[in-house]
């Protein structure tokens, strides 16, 4: 069988490409680093978070200092994140390393920080894990990436990051203002 020498370059470049695209997925699976969400983060039932009865931070979620670094727990829920979403931003020093530990009260979510590397799937029942720095100051849009039900094209918030001596000074504020509400609270017993 004679096969004419234009067939054989056609043939040649579509097997080229085929395996060039294969190589372009292996590579992109593994070689880049990218991981698929796993269990590391830790589990926690999605029912108890939905109650606001975990236990954990999740119970009050926000930005905490852990081991000389800044945690923020969000809970992401139909269709907002706690905090992050309208008149709660989620606030964070700049120049500083950020672990947000996310976790759903019902559905799958998306979580990703818009203008960074802050991108993952946030699953009932598992926390995902993941750092960043920011190291200019300025507002972070914050999206759902994931469909999530019928008011899904509203999830959204954003993450404000604030020079650390601002960052101070509001967390100073809202440490003074929470001893007054005890003490009125006392007070009024």
């Amino acid at each position: 069988m004679q096969v004419h020498r234009f067939e054989k370059v056609w043939l040649g470049a579509a097997i080229l490409l085929i395996v060039g695209f294969i190589a372009t997925i292996a590579y992109g699976s593994v070689g880049v680093g990218v991981g698929m969400v796993d269990d590391t983060g830790g589990q926690i039932s999605a029912e108890e978070v939905q109650n606001g009865n975990t236990g954990t931070q999740f119970d009050d979620p926000g930005v905490v200092k852990e081991d000389g670094q800044y945690v923020v727990y969000v809970v992401a829920r139909q269709f907002q994140f706690s905090p992050g979403t309208g008149d709660t931003p989620i606030r964070v020093p700049a120049g500083e390393n950020v672990t947000f530990k996310v976790t759903s009260a019902d559905v799958v979510h998306g979580f990703s920080v818009v203008e960074t590397n802050i991108n993952t799937m946030v699953i009932p029942g598992q926390v995902s894990e993941v750092s960043a720095r920011f190291n200019e100051p300025g507002t972070y849009g914050l999206i759902c990436h994931e469909y999530c039900g019928a008011a899904h094209h509203t999830m959204g918030g954003s993450v404000e990051v604030v020079p650390p001596e601002e960052y101070d000074m509001q967390q100073e504020n809202i440490d003074q203002s929470a001893d007054d509400a005890q003490a009125q609270e006392e007070a009024d017993q």
